[in-house]
């Protein structure tokens, strides 16, 4: 009863001791998250990936995108619209088709850019077909047309918006905050209107023109998997390997 009493006792006075701040282990102050630290490309040994995107077979053919609907649409154009959808030029080259360096840049970090990329919408398409920029690079959306338009994002590992957008408006600003590759644009008002944002966590990526050509400059020498994208017709990759302000070939070839 004794052993009890005193036990009791102690407890007891341990308790009041830390209510009273007696013992008490101060709390870690909160640590600054770390600065990012941006690597920086030499000049003298940036290297370069170039190449070719075609298609070989019979072209998909797509019929005029049918804007009967919305005459506002169609008097902004002289005759028939075709769809980019599979762009195809001499000698089989393939626009829009978005090229990026998918491996070989872990744990690298590059300043964004602080120039806007620009997804315009003209004669009720938004232009261009395919757009890429880097994760927090500006994004600007314009609206051309005397009418208004919907710009609605369809992400998946983004954040999901939709905003209207009147003639005249200003632009809408967003910086897209993960990497995302080929992320749907749609118009809820015009639902032909279809564009792809691709998000790349560095700026070493590109989108074919009009030839089929395209440019990935200022690597830092290495090993990478150069992968080309297309939205109807997948995606392929392939390896290369640059030198200190070596050049590497990379050229795709899609069928159907």
């Amino acid at each position: 009863m004794l052993y009890k009493k005193v036990f009791g006792i102690t407890t007891a006075a341990l308790l009041l001791t830390a209510a009273c701040g007696g013992g008490e282990e101060k709390a870690e102050a909160p640590t600054e998250k770390a600065a990012t630290q941006y690597v920086t490309v030499d000049p003298a040994t940036a290297a370069t990936v170039t190449g070719k995107v075609t298609f070989e077979g019979t072209a998909p053919k797509a019929p005029p995108i049918n804007m009967s609907a919305e005459p506002d649409c169609s008097k902004l154009h002289s005759g028939p619209v075709q769809p980019d959808i599979v762009a195809i030029g001499a000698g089989g080259a393939l626009q829009n088709v978005f090229v990026w360096v998918k491996a070989g840049l872990e744990g690298k970090a590059f300043q964004p850019s602080t120039t806007p990329a620009v997804l315009d919408q003209k004669g009720c398409i938004y232009t261009p077909h395919v757009l890429a920029l880097q994760k927090g690079q500006p994004l600007q959306v314009t609206n051309d047309d005397p009418l208004t338009h919907n710009v609605h994002p369809l992400p998946k590992v983004n954040p999901e918006w939709n905003k209207s957008q009147t003639p005249g408006a200003p632009a809408i600003d967003y910086q897209f905050p993960r990497q995302e590759i080929m992320l749907p644009v749609k118009c809820n008002i015009h639902p032909w209107m279809r564009a792809y944002i691709s998000v790349v966590d560095h700026p070493f990526f590109a989108v074919t023109g009009a030839d089929g050509t395209f440019t990935v400059k200022g690597l830092p020498p290495g090993t990478y998997t150069v992968e080309a994208v297309h939205e109807e017709l997948g995606a392929k990759e392939m390896s290369v390997t640059l030198a200190d302000a070596g050049s590497a070939t990379a050229d795709f070839v899609f069928t159907k």
